[in-house]
């Protein structure tokens, strides 16, 4: 009897001591971090989040908990201590040595256009015996931009190749046929007599020539995501934000400056998107985070309000693009007057459906009308 008890009050000794120890030094020393290693992919590519725990002190920790929430569409493959509502809630359980660093590598999918952060994280841990739980909330900062998807479809492919050529020509802007530039991978927008098929011949892939342009100057492309009636097309505005992508793409491989313009809120700065005419990789780059950036939940801002003035003050030397897939009547109204001042534009119209929508006559010779998965 005496040894059950001495067996008792060293057992009850030694859970004691052991939890006020684990109580005062499970998290010094302890670092828990969660990052995107990447800054961005597109839409459908896969990502990586890594997880990270590095315990620099002698004492382990049997049970670890690393708390995260990020949102749903960063669709992740292993579901295991997880849970996804409105939100995607992330629960990860490690045992960790004294002295130990762990690192964990979640994949996922970017399900959808958009800019996702992690913001904070919380960490859980037990003493020796997994009998009691001490809860630590962390602060961290790791950002992923998941970039629209450029779109290709034979619609949008026939519009660029008449926009290169038909009403390019019409304004004196078609490549210079005595400056050679070089050669580039073909694309599928490209026309066939670009193709050089001696480059061709030798690498075993398709080859164009790239000249240079004679006088064109810069792109504008403006799109209009505003989204009023009863039901709502929230697959057409995501199709021109991928569309709004091709067109900045296409021009901007052929060293045009380009600018780009929306009605979209910015979820960083709730502003619409302005982006200055510019030319070169890093304009790709910046165009794709303010795509990426776009809230579609907020309203979009006015349409004619924001742009209004912009459009019709730069019109010297530019080409202007419009993509709206709805046609509201202050927005025909505005690029009526913008025709009847003798400007050139395109108004690609996005539909998910394969029923053409019913266009406005006024401007039916100015609009491409683009069907999802065509």
């Amino acid at each position: 009897m005496i040894k059950l008890l001495v067996i008792g009050v060293i057992a009850y000794l030694l859970i004691t001591g052991q939890r006020q120890l684990y109580r005062r030094f499970w998290h010094e020393h302890l670092s828990v971090d969660v990052y995107f290693p990447e800054d961005h992919i597109f839409e459908g590519d896969q990502g990586v989040l890594k997880e990270t725990i590095e315990n620099k002190k002698w004492l382990p920790l049997a049970m670890l908990k690393v708390k995260f929430t990020t949102d749903k569409h960063l669709i992740f493959d292993n579901h295991g201590g997880s849970r996804t509502t409105d939100h995607y809630y992330r629960n990860d359980v490690f045992r960790i040595g004294g002295g130990e660093r762990v690192t964990r590598t979640l994949q996922f999918t970017g399900g959808r256009r958009g800019y996702y952060t992690i913001d904070e994280i919380g960490v859980i841990a037990s003493d020796l015996f997994l009998m009691h739980q001490m809860i630590l909330e962390q602060s961290v900062h790791t950002e992923l931009y998941v970039y629209p998807k450029p779109y290709n479809s034979s619609d949008l492919r026939q519009s660029l190749i008449q926009l290169n050529g038909e009403i390019l020509s019409k304004r004196r802007l078609l490549e210079d046929p005595f400056e050679y530039r070089g050669i580039r991978e073909y694309q599928p927008y490209d026309d066939m007599r670009r193709i050089n098929w001696k480059a061709t011949a030798k690498t075993g892939e398709f080859k164009v020539n790239e000249r240079n342009s004679t006088s064109l100057k810069s792109i504008r492309i403006f799109f209009n995501i505003q989204d009023d009636g009863i039901l709502k097309k929230e697959d057409c505005v995501e199709l021109s934000l991928r569309i709004v992508a091709s067109l900045c793409s296409f021009f901007l491989r052929q060293g045009i400056q380009v600018a780009c313009y929306g009605n979209g809120v910015d979820v960083l700065t709730h502003q619409p998107v302005m982006i200055a005419p510019k030319a070169g990789e890093g304009q790709m780059d910046a165009v794709n985070r303010a795509l990426a950036r776009v809230d579609t939940a907020q309203p979009a801002a006015g349409f004619t309000e924001a742009f209004e003035g912009r459009l019709f003050r730069e019109t010297g030397d530019t080409f202007t693009c419009f993509v709206s897939p709805n046609h509201y009547d202050d927005f025909v109204e505005l690029l009526t007057r913008y025709q009847k001042a003798d400007n050139q534009f395109l108004w690609f119209y996005p539909v998910t459906s394969s029923q053409r929508p019913e266009l406005p006559l006024c401007l039916e010779r100015f609009i491409r009308v683009i069907y999802a998965g065509i």
